[in-house]
C-alpha cells in the first residue's frame, strides 16, 4: 500500500536546481486512486530504466509523486551533437526495449511510449535511457482484456489503441517501431492533416520508405521497423525477439550492418518543434466508423 505524506510544504522548497522531479496530480482533475495505481506500479517494476519514486504526498487539492530528476529528453539529446550515426539509433532502441522487456516481465504494459516519456541519464559512463509516465501503465492480466482509451495526439498509438479492442504489451512493441522510424528519418509515418487521418493511416498499416528520408538507412533498420509495425499484435515480435533481430543485436557479426553515413538530424529538429505545440487531450471520436468507411473507399 502507499502511505500518502501530508508535510509535502515543509518537506520541499521551489529552487533553481532541484534533485527531484514532483508530479502534482490535481484531486479536481484525477481521483486519488489514479495516482495510487501509478505509484504501486513503480514500486511493483523497479529498475534502473525506469523512473524511481522516491515519495508520495498529499495535501487538501492535490497528490505528489516524489519522482528521481532526469536529464533531458532522449530525441533532444540527438540532435544537440553534430553528427546522428545510424548505429547510435540503433544503441538507443535497444536500451529501449531493455526497459521494456523488464516491464513486460512484470506483466505491466506502459501504453504511452513516445519521445516526451523517454529520458536520457548522462550521469553513467555510457548514456542510458530511463522511460518516464506511468500514468496510463496498467497490470494486465490473463484473466481480463483490458481496453485503454487514447486521448489526444495518436501519432505512436498502435491500431488497437485507436480501434478499442484489448490492448496487450505488444501495444508497446508497435510504439517502438514507431519511434525508430522517427529517430532514423526525422518524420513520423503515419502522421497526417488531421488526429482522424493520421488514425485511419495507423489502422490500415498506411506507410513506406521514402527514398527522399530513407536513402541513407541501412536495409537491416528498414526490416527492423517493418517487423515491429505489424496491425496484428500476435504477429508483433515480443521485446525480447526484438532485441535478437540483427540490427538490433549488439555489433558482433552484424555490426556492418549498420549505414556508414550520418543521418540527417534536421527534419528531427522540425519534429521536436511541433510535438512541443502540442496539448491536444480531446478523446479522438468514431474512429471505428472512419477506418471502415476509408476501407471501404478503397477498395
Amino acid at each position: 500500500g502507499i502511505q500518502w505524506k501530508e508535510n509535502f510544504e515543509s518537506t520541499f522548497s521551489e529552487i533553481c536546481e532541484i534533485g527531484v522531479a514532483v508530479k502534482f496530480v490535481s484531486k479536481k482533475m484525477q481521483k486519488k486512486e489514479q495516482a495510487a495505481h501509478e505509484a504501486d506500479i513503480l514500486q511493483h517494476v523497479q529498475n534502473h530504466q525506469l523512473v524511481a519514486l522516491l515519495d508520495t504526498y498529499e495535501s487538501p487539492t492535490s497528490v505528489m509523486l516524489i519522482l528521481e530528476l532526469e536529464d533531458g529528453r532522449l530525441l533532444d539529446y540527438l540532435v544537440a551533437h553534430d553528427e546522428l550515426m545510424e548505429e547510435q539509433v540503433a544503441f538507443f532502441i535497444r536500451e529501449i526495449l531493455e526497459a521494456l522487456q523488464h516491464l513486460h516481465t512484470c506483466r505491466v504494459a506502459h501504453l504511452d511510449l513516445k519521445p516526451e516519456n523517454i529520458m536520457v541519464e548522462l550521469h553513467s559512463p555510457t548514456p542510458c535511457i530511463k522511460l518516464i509516465d506511468f500514468g496510463d501503465a496498467v497490470q494486465l492480466s490473463a484473466h481480463r482484456r483490458y481496453v485503454h482509451l487514447l486521448l489526444g495526439n495518436p501519432e505512436f498509438a498502435a491500431p488497437e489503441l485507436i480501434c478499442g479492442t484489448p490492448v496487450s504489451v505488444a501495444t508497446d512493441v508497435w510504439s517502438v517501431g514507431v519511434l525508430a522510424y522517427v529517430m532514423l528519418s526525422g518524420v513520423s509515418p503515419f502522421l497526417d492533416e488531421s488526429p482522424e487521418e493520421t488514425c485511419v493511416n495507423i489502422c490500415r498499416l498506411d506507410f513506406c520508405f521514402p527514398d527522399d528520408y530513407f536513402r541513407d538507412v541501412s536495409q537491416a533498420a528498414r526490416d527492423f521497423v517493418s517487423s515491429v509495425l505489424q496491425q496484428d499484435p500476435r504477429k508483433r515480435p515480443t521485446a525480447t525477439s526484438c532485441l535478437q533481430h540483427p540490427w538490433v543485436g549488439r555489433g558482433g557479426a552484424h555490426g556492418g550492418e549498420y549505414s556508414k553515413t550520418p543521418l540527417d538530424t534536421t527534419r528531427l529538429a522540425t519534429f521536436i518543434d511541433r510535438r512541443r505545440q502540442l496539448h491536444d487531450v480531446r478523446p479522438i471520436t468514431n474512429i471505428k466508423g472512419l477506418v471502415s468507411n476509408s476501407m471501404g473507399n478503397s477498395l
